[in-house]
């Protein structure tokens, strides 16, 4: 199968709530203001989403991989019954020490979707709200990276501009962010 127009997304402060005890269950999960609406605008504009999240939480053995697998059940579904769609969801399970490839920064994670759906990197969207996501888009080839001020990115905004790294784009949220790439598409 080969998807043409991708984002890739960020879970925890892009979709739903970060916390900085993690989310470990489905009573934790709380999406954000508008973040459904904008996965539904996505899916209606023909794009493909694909959540691509650290996990750490597995292996510090505060969750399960069953229960990170019901969260995420249950969060697609959530969106599928406004009539959005998540299409995957790759995560890194890893703690930042192992070094693995997986883990954003790193591009493993993008690049296992590539495989997976023998995408064009240079014509997807990354959206995040870390310092991490927009060094995966530019570390993975993405074409375009968005930061969304929810979550980490206030902070990580100003981060990125004392290292001279540069989103293409930087929204108040995902909603905005996803009118930002729905015009980009429109605009080529």
């Amino acid at each position: 199968m080969t998807l043409e127009r991708v984002v890739f997304l960020d879970r925890d402060g892009v979709i739903n709530r970060d916390s900085p005890d993690y989310v470990k269950s489905w009573s934790e999960f709380e999406f954000l203001p508008r973040s459904i609406e904008a996965l539904v605008h996505l899916t209606l504009a023909g794009f493909s989403t694909i959540v691509i999240t650290n996990q750490s939480v597995i292996n510090r053995n505060m969750m399960s991989r069953k229960t990170l697998e019901r969260i995420h059940d249950r969060m697609t579904t959530a969106v599928g019954l406004r009539g959005g769609e998540i299409k995957d969801i790759f995560f890194c399970p890893h703690l930042p020490e192992n070094r693995c490839s997986c883990r954003k920064p790193k591009p493993g994670l993008i690049f296992r979707s590539q495989r997976a759906y023998q995408i064009d990197l240079a014509k997807t969207f990354m959206v995040g709200d870390s310092i991490k996501d927009i060094e995966c888009a530019k570390n993975a080839g993405c074409g375009y990276s968005a930061l969304v001020k929810t979550g980490n990115g206030k902070a990580a905004e100003k981060i990125l501009s004392e290292r001279n790294i540069y989103p293409d784009h930087v929204a108040e949220d995902l909603y905005e962010a996803v009118h930002w790439i729905t015009s980009q598409q429109e605009n080529k």
